[in-house]
């Protein structure tokens, strides 16, 4: 398996103990307009969830990573979803949990070792992210990470605001034969 280990942070699977992380992650009303998240999720949920963490990729169509730092910390998760074998590709998502963790790079890191994953040891021909329109930390991430801007779904995502548009990225593999 390649290498989930960078300068900063390493990308691990989900572990038992990870619960709390996850219990308050998940429970953040906060991150809900980008998980898609309604309502509340239990401790007992969360648990049989971390029971199917270990999953295939093919089975699931889902792979969901803990982004820790060096001193085993979860400071995040990043994920793949809609893993489609057949075309190639999937969506990736990435969140960094405390304020004060973000813009320190580990988020870039985190990135840059799922897509070389996904690249070179799923085989994928392409990655996409959907963006809300006015989370421009996560745009300038996936930017200057090599994503391209591709589309705007207009008024996709319903908010306490209103509607708001979601922008479509993509990074196609570079390193294909």
């Amino acid at each position: 398996m390649l290498n989930l280990k960078g300068e900063k942070v390493y990308l691990r699977a989900l572990e038992p103990t990870d619960l709390d992380f996850l219990y308050k992650l998940e429970n953040d009303t906060s991150v809900w307009e980008i998980s898609g998240t309604l309502k509340p999720y239990s401790k007992k949920v969360l648990r049989l969830y971390l029971d199917n963490a270990h999953r295939d990729i093919y089975d699931v169509k889902q792979l969901r990573l803990c982004i820790s730092d060096h001193q085993h910390n979860c400071i995040g998760l990043i994920d793949l979803f809609d893993f489609d074998p057949k075309h190639r590709r999937a969506g990736i998502g990435v969140v960094i949990v405390e304020p004060g963790d973000r813009n320190k790079g580990v988020g870039a890191e985190a990135l840059s070792l799922l897509c070389d994953y996904a690249f070179s040891t799923l085989d994928l021909h392409q990655l996409y992210a959907n963006i809300l329109e006015d989370n421009e930390a996560s745009i300038h991430l996936f930017q200057k990470m090599g994503f391209e801007e591709i589309g705007v779904k207009k008024e996709w995502i319903r908010t306490s605001q209103g509607f708001k548009n979601e922008i479509m990225f993509q990074k196609i593999n570079s390193n294909e034969s």
